[in-house]
């Protein structure tokens, strides 16, 4: 059965009940175990992941032969959608589950037949592809004008919102410190400094692959937002 959050979900707000009805009916249920990965960088594109439950990581290969997470996405996300685009797409990352998730998957096949019976069904697209562009331009600006200090805690509010069950704090977040560097671009001893200076004020407790994060106010303050 669909998950009632994701009937809902806001990048399917542009579409009617029946053009809605018609996207969730096509789309494929995917249930992926921790550590299995969706699809490796290289892979043929063929199909728009929309996140149903658990978390899963983005990663890119880089030009040392290391990898690093860009980001982590959790339910309501959605992931891949340059293969709706053309028929060539290579993915340009990794996607893998930190923990059992599911996705639904809709072809790029699907997909243009239901472009085709309801036209606006391309509003999806043009949303997520909108969202994106819009995750990178603020991206680039943070990276050019906003320190580093405060891009690691702008990425571990993020993560905060990903990994907020409630209203209570803290909130654990079971991620290495070179996934959070790869998240804020910056190097793993420079966020390790961040990290040790923000767990001598309280506002972080620091574990073996994991952050708990214990004054989200105070991190809020702190990271300018």
């Amino acid at each position: 059965m669909l998950d009632s959050a994701l009937v809902n979900w806001h990048l399917l707000a542009p579409l009617d009940d029946e053009e809605r009805d018609r996207v969730l009916q096509a789309a494929r249920p995917r249930e992926f175990a921790k550590g299995e990965v969706v699809f490796h960088e290289g892979d043929p594109g063929e199909s728009l992941h929309l996140v149903r439950s658990g978390r899963l990581a983005v990663r890119v290969s880089l030009p040392t032969g290391d990898t690093t997470t860009l980001s982590v996405l959790s339910p309501g996300d959605a992931f891949g959608e340059l293969a709706l685009l053309r028929d060539s797409h290579e993915r340009t990352a990794t996607v893998l589950a930190l923990e059992p998730s599911g996705t639904l998957s809709l072809s790029r096949e699907d997909f243009v037949a239901l472009r085709r019976q309801h036209p606006g069904v391309e509003q999806l697209l043009v949303e997520m592809l909108a969202r994106r562009v819009d995750e990178l331009s603020r991206s680039l600006l943070e990276a050019l004008y906003v320190g580093v200090d405060r891009r690691v805690m702008r990425r571990l509010l993020d993560l905060a919102a990903a990994y907020r069950r409630d209203d209570t704090t803290p909130v654990t977040i079971p991620i290495t410190q070179d996934d959070l560097a790869g998240m804020a671009g910056a190097t793993r001893p420079t966020v390790n400094q961040v990290l040790q200076r923000l767990a001598a004020s309280g506002t972080v407790a620091l574990g073996r692959g994991r952050i708990d994060l214990l004054d989200l106010a105070g991190l809020r303050r702190r990271s300018g937002l």
